[in-house]
């Protein structure tokens, strides 16, 4: 690490250089505060803020907390009074957390084509840049060219009718006029060609797409022809009622030619109709999903188009390049298009019919020897990047608001689904929201944007991310409830938005970096863990810039989410063995630092064990701070004892308990204190709360159970360690009082679930070894039978003590 790394917390880490900004709107319960202005001015923006009173965390230091039960409160009489509490505070504020750290994937980022867009109105956009092909004294005419009959042909040879084709091709020859709606690639294009290509015997024409069906007069009409007309995405949204600036305006190119703003409507569709009856033709209009589309879907000239089957467009476009070939190329061909490889290359649920045309391409070349397997591969790699590519190329064109609003709007959809992709609609929605105010504001720091209440309906938005609704279930730990979650149709699209955006765009990192910071600052684990996760896979993408505008600004903050937020960010860059002894170095400065809010996140860190790299390693990083410090410094003792805990529950416990013993027998009370929270933080601490970054499949069924319980289950060789430490931390008078009432809350809980119930019956004997033993677990059992509140179940309180007795008569 260089010396300006070292010294990152005496300096504002926070100061990325954005410069202010306008203070955002209120969005819906979330803070318009700016994580990355100056830390002094939390207050005044906070003020603003209607998340339940967390605007007042710098409220009265001296005699407050932020968060009421959290790590900061150095003030409790004994350090085991903490020992039930997490870093966040209370231990329901973390429910959930594992769900979301589970269902997030580790991204991969690439590179793909550059896409060039050739628009109607002599403009062409090549990424962000632009070139006018006619000068500014151009005037707006009328054109349309016929479609080559060679276009035709190889149509007819691979198209696959869609479902409705027929109804589709009745309500066209009876109305004269037809509006198909869906997504750019889903075959609309060719089923309109279809359609028209049948009802005119080839005669077909594209009309200008500069022109709305208002504007299209006789005189652009073929006689018994058949006319095409797509309308571009920026007329589709200025039909839904967004205002286009005049000609001249903030933005807009100095030698496009704007028409007036117009409303597609049924009675602009039945001038259109007559006009085409008149010339006995037909017209078929593209519209894309939207808000548009819904209105004319409900109406008698739309239709929707939904894509073919994209095994049957598969089938066609390979037989079609493999027809001089032998009858077994096409088998061959159709076999390596389904290995799992492939598949998995592709990254996709369902291909597009312009996607499986392109896969048919790759497959007939391999076929005949042109690519290698790695090539096949790679290309099929790049679909999803292709997707990324084309969906942010020029999203904010033409750099006005509120014109680029909707479309801001659209790209923030796709990268807020990027972040909780499989997590809850309204999450993702909301999160879209305040990342798309950051970007207009980013755009256009004079005009903030508001909301649009009713815009795109739920039904059709994810449509507009390549994404689905579904029923799911989101666990809380203690409890799961239904959500109406939203996801990506296929697993490659959530790293490739990432990627496109993080490395494709470098203005964009700003608004992006300042809003997953304030998705941190969340308390709900469903959406900090999520963006903290997401603010990791960007930082291991580009350190240098990830590490200073994401990660320091949460570590150095007072508050406790912020911090576990900054520790799950550089665990998870840390994934990364490149990067891995960046974070390691920043860990091992921090913890050395003396700023308590860098020792505490570092503490955090270790508990993932991705930054030391092994399980001993993140012991050994977590024991040097502790041996250093009081033993009675709750402030650093309860999030070592948290990652403690964490760490038995990674996989490999082993190693934990060992490690746990040899502080016992060290002697030292710092660390003696630490092994007695870790064990009481296992007796009370359910498994889901310990979530941590590597998968540990063993507990997945265990995660609403106490730590030791899945441990007693999943692992049964290690009850006599475990009952070992947890002798010792009932004897020790220090931590005896606060170990039994945690290993009362967790006899409370096994006595209403039969398995568990079973595996602690077979346990307690262990605890058992001398008479004053049995007697600390008899007054235990007696104390929580006779609670007039919470009476413990007598029949399990019997099972519980007969088996200590039994096991004492052994």
């Amino acid at each position: 690490m260089s010396d300006q790394d070292d010294d990152a917390p005496q300096s504002d880490p926070a100061d990325g250089g954005h410069g202010d900004r306008p203070e955002a709107p209120d969005r819906g319960g979330d803070r318009g505060s700016d994580r990355g202005g100056d830390r002094n001015d939390r207050n005044d923006r906070n003020d603003r803020s209607d998340r339940g009173g967390r605007g007042d965390r710098e409220r009265d230091r001296s005699g407050g907390s932020d968060r009421g039960d959290g790590p900061e409160q150095t003030r409790e009489p004994s350090v085991f009074a903490a020992a039930d509490r997490g870093p966040l505070g209370a231990e329901s504020e973390t429910g959930g957390a594992a769900t979301a750290r589970r269902a997030v994937q580790t991204w991969a980022a690439g590179a793909a084509d550059r896409t060039t867009t050739i628009h109607g109105d002599g403009t062409v956009f090549e990424g962000n840049q632009i070139f006018a092909l006619y000068g500014s004294d151009r005037t707006a005419h009328f054109v349309q060219g016929p479609v080559p009959p060679e276009t035709l042909d190889h149509l007819g040879r691979v198209y696959c009718a869609t479902a409705g084709y027929r109804r589709m091709r009745d309500r066209l020859r009876d109305h004269r006029v037809l509006v198909l709606c869906g997504e750019p690639g889903s075959g609309r294009k060719a089923t309109a060609l279809a359609l028209l290509d049948e009802l005119t015997g080839g005669k077909v024409f594209r009309l200008d797409p500069r022109h709305g069906v208002d504007e299209i007069t006789d005189e652009a009409l073929q006689e018994a022809g058949g006319h095409l007309l797509e309308l571009r995405t920026e007329d589709v949204r200025e039909a839904e009622g967004e205002p286009r600036p005049a000609r001249g305006g903030r933005g807009e190119h100095p030698t496009a030619v704007r028409r007036p703003a117009t409303r597609l409507s049924e009675l602009h569709l039945d001038r259109f109709g007559e006009l085409l009856r008149g010339r006995d033709a037909y017209g078929v209009v593209l519209v894309e999903n939207g808000e548009l589309a819904d209105r004319l879907l409900r109406g008698r000239y739309g239709m929707y188009c939904a894509p073919p089957p994209a095994d049957e467009v598969l089938h066609r476009h390979l037989w079609n390049e493999l027809r001089a070939e032998s009858d077994q190329a096409l088998g061959d061909a159709r076999a390596r298009g389904a290995r799992r490889d492939v598949a998995e290359a592709l990254g996709l649920e369902e291909l597009r019919p312009r996607e499986a045309a392109r896969l048919a391409h790759h497959l007939a070349r391999h076929w005949r020897g042109e690519v290698t397997d790695e090539e096949l591969l790679a290309e099929c790699a790049s679909f999803v990047r292709s997707q990324a590519r084309e969906w942010f190329a020029g999203a904010d064109r033409p750099g006005a608001v509120p014109e680029a609003l909707p479309a801001l709007g659209v790209g923030a959809f796709r990268i807020a689904v990027a972040v909780f992709d499989g997590s809850a609609y309204s999450l993702a929605a909301e999160a879209a929201e305040l990342l798309a105010w950051e970007l207009a504001v980013t755009l256009d720091p004079e005009h903030p944007p508001g909301r649009r209440l009713f815009g795109t309906h739920a039904e059709h938005r994810p449509v507009q991310a390549r994404a689905v609704l579904e029923d799911g279930e989101l666990d809380l730990g203690p409890a799961k409830v239904p959500v109406r979650a939203v996801r990506f149709q296929g697993e490659a699209l959530a790293g490739a938005v990432l990627g496109e955006v993080w490395h494709g765009y470098h203005n964009v990192r700003g608004p992006v970096a300042r809003w997953l910071r304030a998705l941190c600052d969340d308390p709900r684990p469903e959406v900090w863990v999520r963006a903290s996760i997401a603010a990791g896979v960007l930082c291991s993408w580009d350190w240098i810039h990830g590490f200073r505008d994401l990660v320091v600004p949460l570590a150095v903050t007072d508050d406790a989410v912020a911090r576990m937020a900054a520790a799950t960010a550089l665990a998870e860059s840390a994934r990364d063995p490149r990067v891995r002894p960046a974070v390691a170095d920043v860990l091992k400065n921090w913890a050395s630092s003396g700023q308590e809010p860098l020792v505490r996140t570092a503490l955090l860190a270790h508990g993932y064990v991705l930054a030391a790299g092994t399980v001993s390693g993140s012991l050994d990083a977590i024991a040097r701070v502790v041996r250093t410090r009081e033993a009675t410094d709750v402030g650093v003792l309860v999030p070592a004892a948290f990652s403690v805990a964490r760490l038995l529950a990674c996989g490999e416990p082993e190693p934990v308990l060992r490690r746990l013993r040899q502080w016992l027998e060290d002697g030292r009370l710092n660390l003696a204190n630490l092994v007695h929270l870790a064990v009481i933080r296992a007796l009370s601490t359910r498994t889901t709360h310990l979530w941590g970054l590597r998968e540990v499949p063993e507990l997945d069924g265990h995660a609403s159970r106490p730590l030791l319980v899945a441990l007693l289950v999943t692992r049964p060789g290690l009850a006599a360690e475990l009952a070992a430490l947890l002798r010792s931390t009932l004897t020790t008078a220090r931590s005896g009082e606060s170990a039994l009432e945690a290993l009362g809350g967790m006899l409370r809980r096994a006595a209403k679930d039969p398995e568990s119930l079973r595996h602690v019956c077979a346990f307690l004997p262990r605890l058992a070894v001398d008479r004053r033993d049995r007697d600390r677990l008899r007054g235990l059992l007696n104390e929580l039978v006779r609670d007039r509140d919470r009476p413990l179940d007598r029949g399990a309180a019997r099972r519980m003590w007969d088996a200590v007795t039994e096991g004492a008569n052994r």
